[in-house]
């Protein structure tokens, strides 16, 4: 059965829509509880865990060698850690967030009572005819500020907005999807797995396909701070997926219109008979594939691993540009990551 490119672009719609929910590390219940109302709206059993993420049950009939496939909702961001005596914030990052990435961004200070209130991360003294060593300053959250959108003047008018220590700062994601395929945005790591998860979940839906062994799903909240992975293995799991993005760049074989699968990343090697079996499950569907190493990374499922589950682990992905910053990916990645997934479970 040839796997028809309308689960792509769904996957791609679920996408944009979740991209839209702001969920940094550490605020994230927004974004888990439409996760859990998607998969739920297909039919499936999903439930909202301790630590918030989302466990989803595909079913499937053999609970003893049970898949387990791993994606999160959770992105960069950052944090306020002090209120400036002019009124402006100094932020912290929330996983790799990059200030040097950030520059000019508008952003989202979402605080303790409900509030959000708009405002930009700028260079201090961003103005260019004033600051004479613009562009020698090196970009860092020590360097850089939120400039609120309020006629704030010192540190008592930002406190009377409701702003605090603490309070999350999320970044505009500017999401967009060319006529030509490609999906720009920031947080396509991990949102477009989510998505193609989704996708890949209305295909078992739509085609009513019996599952020969159990898939679970776990789409985690803690991924970019290195704990998203750790807890909530379901038993008869014997195997562990993540689906994360592709690294396309400067020493890898990935584009954008194809699924990666990982060999090795900094945590090194995956799984040699997961890899293998990927790699066979790509073949068997015709999917534009590569295989990779990436120098610079690390996944749920490593979390899982370290956590003491003894279970075997893979790791793949659409392929995206510019990581940790202004990502693209194409739809034919996520249409390639789908077809992985379909391979590997023989339907």
């Amino acid at each position: 059965m040839e796997l028809d490119y309308k689960y792509a672009e769904y996957a791609t719609e679920k996408t944009v829509q979740l991209l839209g929910i702001d969920s940094p590390s550490g605020y994230t219940e927004k974004a888990a509880k439409w996760v859990k109302d998607e998969f739920s709206s297909l039919g499936f059993d999903a439930e909202i865990t301790q630590k918030g993420g989302v466990i989803v049950d595909l079913g499937g009939e053999d609970s003893d060698d049970a898949l387990f496939l791993e994606a999160h909702s959770d992105t960069l961001g950052g944090m306020v850690c002090e209120i400036k005596g002019s009124g402006r914030l100094k932020i912290t990052a929330i996983g790799g967030m990059r200030a040097e990435n950030g520059e000019a961004e508008n952003v989202s200070v979402y605080t303790r009572d409900g509030k959000v209130i708009s405002g930009t991360l700028q260079i201090c003294n961003a103005s260019v005819h004033v600051n004479d060593d613009y562009a020698g300053t090196k970009r860092t959250f020590g360097t850089t500020e939120v400039v609120l959108d309020e006629d704030v003047k010192c540190a008592a008018d930002t406190r009377a907005l409701g702003i605090e220590v603490g309070d999350f700062v999320c970044f505009d994601p500017r999401t967009r999807i060319t006529d030509s395929g490609y999906i720009k945005s920031r947080f396509l790591d991990d949102k477009l797995s989510v998505g193609i998860l989704l996708g890949f979940a209305k295909f078992i839906k739509d085609e009513k396909i019996k599952l020969s062994r159990r898939v679970y799903l776990h789409i985690t909240v803690y991924e970019e701070v290195g704990h998203g992975g750790s807890a909530s293995l379901p038993a008869g799991v014997t195997e562990a997926i993540s689906v994360d993005m592709g690294c396309v760049g400067d020493g890898v074989q990935c584009t954008e219109r194809q699924v990666s699968i990982c060999a090795k990343d900094s945590g090194g090697p995956y799984s040699y008979e997961v890899v293998g079996k990927l790699i066979d499950a790509a073949k068997r569907e015709g999917t534009d594939y590569a295989v990779d190493v990436y120098p610079h990374y690390g996944s749920d499922v490593e979390a899982t691993l370290r956590a003491g589950n003894d279970v075997r682990h893979g790791l793949i992905g659409a392929g995206v540009y510019a990581s940790h910053g202004y990502e693209r990916s194409h739809k034919d990645g996520v249409y390639n990551t789908i077809k992985v997934l379909k391979g590997y479970l023989n339907v």
